[in-house]
């Protein structure tokens, strides 16, 4: 037994572990297949494996809402009907599919096997696309393009293991494109080579039913075409299958031969144009006129191809019938012929639609696509299946005359009225049948048999080429603008793209003006009164329009305002014919019309917003702007308005959430002796994040410095921030260590996520953070981060280095522990704090930045001003995905002439002598005033101490912009502040300090707790 494409296939049943079972078995076990199986059904079952498939289930799908008047189905029931009555009483079960797969209609030679057989093999609607389907005869002929065979196990499905079947594509004669699916599908027992012939006859009578549902003057043109034959020494060629070509071409260039030959059809002359392929190749398109028997005139585009090998990745061409004769009837056969370019062109003319012809293959052969064929003289006619003769002559040769040589190719018995052969083996049994090597017809020693590589691309009328080319125009641009036109959320931006996709294919220069509120995001009330001039582009730049920026007023006149009143597109062919427009600014409006003579006025309106006005202007080309031109530049600012208004809202929304997040920031940091800060926060160029900073100042002349990032963008991460910095400002205000604050944020966060109803508890919240604690009067920093970047420390001698720090889990994770490390800073030292989006970016690498940012740091005599203004010119991306939080802080010692320190016992007895010495600190302080207050305050503290700690005692004095008293022991028992009762004896003591203090409160030390109090430095 010899397969389609010539190579021989084992047959039976295979169940000894042989054959197409046994690779099929070995397959699906995972084993590498390199030979044995055909290379198709091979290519087949591993799309089946990369889809997913299971052999045991794939049961296709089932459509109930498919086209049953579908167009292939129309002509093909005659057929179907005849093929029914021939294989009457055997087990074939024909059907047409459509070029989805869907099964159309369904004929069987025995009607009992419509009632025996399931669904799927007898039900129309079941789709059998090779995704669905798996390996079967209409999938793999749809993914072939060709005729196939598929047998018993070379079925993808358990199901289909017993049977065997022929599949044909059923093509447009015309487009060439691929209509449906004929199917032959029998028990592995009925096989028989002839049945291959059956099936490319029987689909070439439904692809000539198609051609009959075609246009007269299509057909008409046609027949001109062939019947005008090849011209005189054009010579043998390599046989090109035209429409297999398609596989390899790329669609750029199936569009430029396309466009090429609708030009050259829209020239009305002969001419000749070489196209070069992106691969190399060279394409020759040779336009002919041509007129047909009832006085249309046309133009034919053939494509001649050059250094074209059979050994390229070009698919076979497929085996081919006899030509076919060409009759004038709707009804009647044409040959049907195989386009270089599977496509279909129909162009719009004044409300109807014109069907444009892409027309039929090789011009010496003309073929029906899917049969068989041997190549054809100049001049010689051929039988066709349905007893017709087509004939083939040179230009010169009058109709109905035999050129010399004239002679049938083919013999044997003739066909039925029908077209299809009266039994299989009659096919198969004609003398002369030609051999068949790789799917080329051969001569007798076997080797491929010439034809011509020249191939009919398009035939078609002069005006509608003309039509289509300037169509085809249209929606390359109006495609160029879909992918060019809002590319960003940039409402100047989005309309600059407007005005460059519009220059110079529609316009030679376009004006944009947009209402003032829209470029701030908002609604305009009245953009008729409140227009800017926001985009002047065009092919040159010394014209004289309004200069970007301006404000533009209209007269009511003028095309731009009569547009925006009406919302409708404004044709000015002729200015100087536009009394409203001339009559606008007559000394400006004079100098422009020296260089413009043409306009289109658009409104930009989207979701009923007005939004501004476009106008297109043309210079160049003489020809005025046109009614297409109109619709053009409408489609054009329909679209970049929807675009424009997206940006608008987007404007909107950031610049809501920036303004939340600015406002959630510190409006103001401290003013503190023992650091210089500078900061800054830079939001990401797409949206909003959650990145924040704070100073805090805390007890004992010390400093709390703050960076924070929150997960994610907008609202949400810009509120969650706010709640996230204002706890962590309270937690570091009771003077918890930068652990313990890190412990309460992590606890607080996970809290936030588990009552967050969007997230469902899935941890969809999730921040870092930095907290680091400075104190002047040691020079020691205490810091501990939660997953955040470390930060980098600037010694006074100009070394960056970045402390290791343990890195902590991210705030929300819960359950890990952070801890804390003390660095010694110097004086002069500078801390520089930021988030991750200073160095982390997709498009840079971490170490890289990183090496940028100690570069940039390296400078100690910067001020934080100036080291915030460096890092972000030469570190930060000029482009951020991610906001950026920047604190720069340079430490001070804290002088130690302002401080006082003594350390007592646990003695009621010594109060006294702290006291005094006290008092006497305060006077070489200049801070007489203050003694009073501090004394009693000191007294209180003291007394508290002994009575309820446990000594030994420290006392301290700090003079900074207030008088800082404070009395530490080694107790860990916190104070409580009460309102003593008029009764009692005691508690009046913190009652005391509170009113004579500005603030007070405890901190903890590894070594007990720290009892502090402020009082003002003029006693108040």
């Amino acid at each position: 037994m010899v397969r389609s494409d010539g190579e021989p296939i084992p047959t039976g049943r295979a169940t000894d572990g042989t054959g197409p079972t046994l690779f099929r078995e070995r397959f699906l076990q995972g084993e590498p297949l390199e030979s044995g199986v055909r290379a198709s059904i091979l290519d087949s079952w591993r799309r089946c494996r990369s889809l997913g498939l299971s052999p045991d289930r794939s049961d296709p799908p089932f459509r109930d809402d498919f086209d049953r008047d579908d167009r292939v189905a129309r002509a093909a029931a005659p057929v179907l009907d005849r093929l029914e009555s021939r294989f009457a009483g055997s087990a074939m079960n024909i059907s047409i599919a459509d070029a989805n797969g869907t099964v159309l209609l369904r004929r069987f030679g025995e009607a009992s096997l419509a009632r025996g057989l399931p669904d799927i093999q007898t039900v129309p609607g079941f789709v059998f696309a090779e995704r669905f389907a798996g390996t079967n005869g209409i999938g793999l002929a749809l993914a072939e393009r060709r005729l196939i065979r598929v047998y018993g196990a070379e079925h993808f499905a358990e199901r289909s293991q017993g049977s065997a079947c022929r599949a044909l594509p059923v093509r447009d004669p015309l487009s060439g494109r691929i209509e449906g699916v004929l199917c032959f599908g029998y028990p592995r027992g009925f096989e028989n080579p002839a049945l291959s012939t059956v099936i490319r006859k029987a689909a070439a009578a439904i692809e000539r039913r198609l051609l009959g549902q075609s246009s007269a003057r299509e057909r008409s043109l046609l027949r001109a075409y062939l019947d005008a034959g090849v011209e005189a020494g054009a010579g043998p060629h390599r046989v090109l299958g035209v429409d297999e070509l398609v596989h390899g071409l790329r669609p750029v260039d199936r569009a430029t031969l396309l466009e090429k030959a609708a030009e050259l059809i829209s020239r009305a002359q002969r001419a000749a144009v070489e196209v070069s392929l992106t691969d190399g190749r060279r394409v020759t398109l040779v336009s002919r006129p041509v007129t047909s028997a009832s006085g249309v005139e046309g133009v034919a585009v053939e494509a001649v191809l050059h250094d074209f090998s059979r050994h390229e990745t070009v698919t076979a061409p497929r085996l081919v019938e006899p030509v076919l004769s060409l009759t004038a009837g709707p009804a009647s056969p044409v040959t049907p012929v195989t386009p270089l370019v599977s496509a279909d062109v129909s162009i719009v003319q004044r409300g109807r639609n014109t069907p444009l012809a892409v027309a039929p293959g090789p011009l010496s052969v003309v073929p029906a696509p899917g049969h068989l064929r041997e190549a054809t003289p100049l001049g010689r006619t051929r039988t066709g299946i349905d007893g017709a003769t087509a004939e083939h002559r040179p230009a010169d040769t009058p109709p109905g005359a035999h050129a010399p040589d004239a002679r049938p190719t083919t013999e044997g018995p003739p066909p039925t009225a029908d077209g299809l052969p009266r039994t299989p083996e009659a096919i198969t049994s004609a003398p002369g049948a030609p051999r068949l090597t790789d799917g080329f017809p051969t001569g007798p020693a076997g080797d491929p048999a010439d034809s011509s590589e020249r191939g009919l691309l398009m035939v078609g009328e002069p005006h509608v080429g003309g039509y289509a080319l300037a169509a085809r125009h249209r929606l390359e641009l109006l495609s160029e603008a879909s992918a060019r036109i809002g590319t960003t959320l940039d409402v100047r931006r989005t309309a600059q793209e407007l005005a460059e996709t519009a220059v110079p294919r529609l316009a030679d220069f376009v004006t944009i003006d947009l209402a003032e509120p829209v470029l701030r995001g908002e609604e305009a009330a009245n953009p008729r009164s409140d227009l800017r001039r926001t985009v002047v582009h065009g092919i040159r730049d010394d014209l004289p329009f309004s200069p970007v920026g301006k404000q533009v007023d209209y007269g009511p006149t003028v095309p731009q305002l009569r547009c925006l009143t009406s919302g409708e597109a404004v044709l000015e062919p002729d200015l100087k014919t536009a009394a409203g427009w001339l009559a606008q600014d007559p000394e400006h409006t004079e100098r422009l019309l020296s260089h413009v003579h043409s306009l289109i006025a658009v409104p930009l309106v989207a979701r009923g917003v007005v939004l501004g006005v476009a106008a297109f202007y043309r210079a160049q080309d003489p020809a005025p702007f046109g009614d297409d031109d109109r619709s053009l530049a409408q489609e054009l600012a329909t679209r970049a308005a929807l675009s424009i208004d997206n940006a608008r809202r987007y404007t909107r929304e950031r610049t809501m959430v920036l303004a939340l997040q600015r406002s959630l920031l510190p409006q103001g940091l401290p003013d503190r002796d023992s650091v210089e800060v500078a900061h800054r926060y830079l939001p990401a160029e797409s949206d909003v994040g959650g990145d924040w900073y704070d100073v805090i100042p805390l007890s004992g002349t010390r400093i709390g410095l703050f960076v924070g990032d929150v997960v994610g963008h907008g609202m949400l991460s810009a509120a969650t921030m706010g709640r996230v910095r204002t706890a962590a400002r309270s937690f570091a205000e009771l003077d918890f260590p930068p652990d313990e604050v890190l412990t309460h944020l992590d606890n607080l966060v996970g809290r936030l996520d588990r009552e967050d109803p969007v997230s469902d508890g899935g941890g969809l919240i999730g921040a870092t953070c930095l907290y680091a604690v400075y104190d002047p009067t040691s020079q020691q920093c205490t810091l501990a981060r939660a997953g955040h970047p470390p930060p980098a420390l600037v010694q006074p001698d100009g070394t960056v280095s970045f402390p290791e720090l343990p890195a902590g889990p991210p705030l929300g994770l819960g359950g890990l522990p952070f801890e804390a490390v003390d660095v010694q800073l110097p004086e002069g030292s500078t801390l520089v704090l930021y988030t991750d989006g200073l160095i982390e970016d997709r498009e840079r690498d971490v170490d890289v930045v990183l090496d940028q940012l100690r570069a940039a740091l390296a400078h100690p005599e910067h001020t934080p001003e100036e080291t915030c203004r460096v890092v972000l010119d030469t570190v930060a991306s000029p482009h951020p995905g991610d906001d950026i939080a920047l604190l720069v802080a340079r430490t001070h010692a804290f002088d130690p002439g302002r401080v006082a320190t003594w350390e007592l016992p646990a003695d009621p007895a010594r109060v006294s002598d702290v006291r005094a010495a006290a008092l006497r600190q305060l006077t070489d302080w200049g801070l007489d005033e203050a003694a009073f207050a501090a004394e009693l305050v000191l007294s209180e503290l003291i007394t508290n101490a002994i009575r309820h700690g446990a000594g030994p005692i420290r006392v301290r004095l700090l003079r900074d912009r207030s008088l800082i008293c404070e009395v530490a022991d080694t107790s860990s028992t916190a104070p409580h502040l009460r309102r003593a009762a008029t009764t009692d004896e005691g508690g009046r003591g913190l009652f005391l300090v509170a009113q004579l203090s500005q603030s007070w409160g405890t901190r903890y030390t590894p070594e007990g707790k720290v009892i502090w109090a402020e009082c003002g430095l003029d006693g108040t």
